[in-house]
């Protein structure tokens, strides 16, 4: 029992790491090994836990779902984008489980048998993503308050510092409005927030778009980004709406990847 109940742990660790990474990788992300590490070994745990007697009520549907929903936090976070890929992480792992409980009926061989199919259909979800938008995490620090936001990759966007000619972050008014307490006059006449001298460090960017012409973008100099885990130009801009309606990001980076 003790061999069976480590391999129990070690198989259901593997297959749920390789979920979790090919959950990110269909949904667009990066795999993020940092947070599917400690989500998968407690996979493998309430795998193990599952098997031993007086424990087999855990496998219920019920706690399947509370499980499954824990490791998504703990995988993806608790955001808008986190939610959607803990949704896609539910139904991939219920869809496959099924695959695995119909090849477990050979015993520890299609266990196996069914781990590595598993682990094939993922890896061939690392090869070939579902679309081509990818999109990345951001960490902002601004007088002491933090905000994580997910940034979507836009090869289009060169938006860049005028002085520098680095490429700048660009932001929705949202994060604008949380983080640095930026009202609607200011997002929108970043000219008058300027000159007004209300926001102390504010700069002006010039922007120029295929469908809205061109115009002034409000500028801040941040205490810290962070993009993708690599630390960038402090130097943000600030659009004058949100970029995205449903949510799914809250910002563009182009080339500062």
């Amino acid at each position: 029992m003790v061999l069976f109940a480590d391999l129990a742990i070690l198989l259901n660790f593997a297959v749920d790491l390789c979920l979790l990474l090919g959950t990110n990788r269909l949904c667009g992300y990066d795999a993020c090994w940092k947070r599917a590490l400690p989500a998968a070994v407690l996979g493998g745990i309430y795998g193990m836990l599952c098997i031993l007697p007086g424990m087999r009520f855990l496998g219920n549907f019920l706690w399947r779902i509370v499980i499954l929903a824990i490791m998504s936090v703990i995988a993806f976070g608790s955001t808008v984008s986190g939610l959607r890929r803990g949704i896609v992480f539910v139904f991939l792992s219920m869809a496959l489980g099924g695959v695995a409980m119909l090849m477990g009926q050979g015993g520890f061989w299609g266990i196996m048998a069914s781990a590595a199919v598993v682990c094939i259909l993922c890896f061939a979800g690392f090869r070939m993503p579902i679309g081509q938008t990818r999109y990345v995490p951001v960490q902002l620090v601004y007088r002491g308050k933090r905000r994580e936001v997910t940034a979507m990759l836009d090869t289009g966007n060169l938006l860049r510092d005028p002085l520098t000619g680095q490429l700048i972050l660009l932001l929705g008014a949202d994060v604008g409005r949380s983080l640095a307490g930026l009202t609607e006059l200011d997002l929108t006449d970043p000219v008058g927030a300027v000159q007004g001298q209300k926001l102390p460090g504010a700069r002006l960017i010039p922007y120029r778009t295929v469908s809205k012409g061109s115009g002034m973008l409000l500028a801040l100099y941040l205490d810290e980004v962070w993009v993708n885990g690599r630390q960038v130009s402090r130097l943000v801009a600030f659009a004058p709406d949100v970029l995205c309606r449903e949510s799914s990001y809250q910002a563009l980076v182009g080339g500062v990847l």
